[in-house]
């Protein structure tokens, strides 16, 4: 579970920083680069999201789901100073349980 978890967490990392960098060029004004490089963090996110060990890409892509609400959260904690508040916080750990609950190992 310790290395689903990393390669969750760095796919969470690349498909939100790859998103941010394209929604920061075409809605805010940045560079066309900075929208290139984003796109290119999210080509990497493809890649990274295959790197699972689980043999079920829908399984996969449902357990991930949880994590990406949790990683999108403190995200925007601490990238966009938005403070998560209670209901943000037990919805995440729905989520959580959730991705648990999906990839347990079963009998």
């Amino acid at each position: 579970m310790l290395r689903a978890s990393l390669f969750f967490i760095l796919a969470g990392i690349c498909e939100i920083g790859g998103g941010y960098l394209v929604w920061q060029w075409l809605r805010e004004g940045r560079s066309v680069i900075i929208g290139l490089i984003g796109g290119l963090v999210l080509f990497l996110y493809g890649i990274v999201a295959t790197l699972q060990h689980f043999p079920d890409f829908s399984k996969v892509y449902a357990a991930y789901g949880g994590v990406f609400i949790v990683l999108s959260l403190l995200w925007g904690w601490g990238i966009d100073h938005k403070v998560p508040d209670r209901l943000d916080v037990l919805g995440a750990l729905i989520c959580l349980v959730g991705a648990v609950v999906i990839l347990w190992p079963r009998s």
